[in-house]
């Protein structure tokens, strides 16, 4: 199975239309009537999807569980749906992260293109926030000292400047940032720096 979509639009004719529509090109579909609806059944990151979400639905505003899902650290790729769009809420949802916006009625053809575009992103971030979970894994797993050598060693000290700053030897450095190599799973000094970058470590 390709993907499951979730489609939360209060107007039932129009969830079971596409339902319909996307049962047959062989995804997987779970419909809410509400923003609060999805919430309480909250789609797994871990289930390759997408969201297609009506920007005007009772309750919780399309943009306002956007932020929400934001909040709680979703990954699932947001499509917005509207049957009177306008360009700053266009704007707005796209700045925030939408990955796309359609106007109501939708053409299949319009559709699952965008649908097959948004789960791709998905398998991309999904697959990019299990592998910052392990490396931040990897960091936690350093002892104070070896996170205190970490600090230095990717900011570019020299293990005779770390060990002057720390009131160590040189030797102990070097074991120590031989250790933390081999915790964080990397082969030299350029990767080292490059995962301190990508999980927010170093800026």
């Amino acid at each position: 199975m390709p993907g499951v979509v979730h489609i939360v639009d209060d107007d039932v004719s129009f969830r079971t239309a596409v339902e319909r529509r996307l049962t047959k090109a062989g995804y997987g579909v779970a419909t809410y009537a509400s923003a609060e609806h999805l919430l309480d059944r909250l789609p797994s990151d871990s289930i390759l999807g997408c969201i297609l979400l009506d920007v005007r639905i009772p309750g919780m505003s399309g943009p306002q569980l956007q932020r929400r899902l934001s909040e709680l650290g979703s990954t699932l790729p947001i499509i917005f749906l509207s049957g009177y769009p306008d360009i700053p809420t266009t704007v707005r949802t796209i700045k925030a992260g939408a990955v796309n916006f359609l106007t109501k009625p939708i053409s299949s053809e319009e559709l699952l293109p965008a649908i097959e575009q948004a789960i791709a992103l998905h398998t991309s971030k999904y697959r990019q926030k299990t592998m910052l979970d392990i490396v931040r894994t990897h960091l936690a797993a350093l002892t104070p000292r070896e996170r205190q050598v970490f600090n230095f060693v990717i900011r570019g000290a020299t293990n005779k400047h770390a060990a002057r700053a720390l009131g160590c030897t040189e030797r102990t450095i070097k074991a120590h940032r031989h250790r933390l190599m081999e915790k964080m799973q990397v082969q030299c000094l350029a990767e080292l720096v490059s995962v301190a970058e990508r999980i927010g470590v170093l800026m």
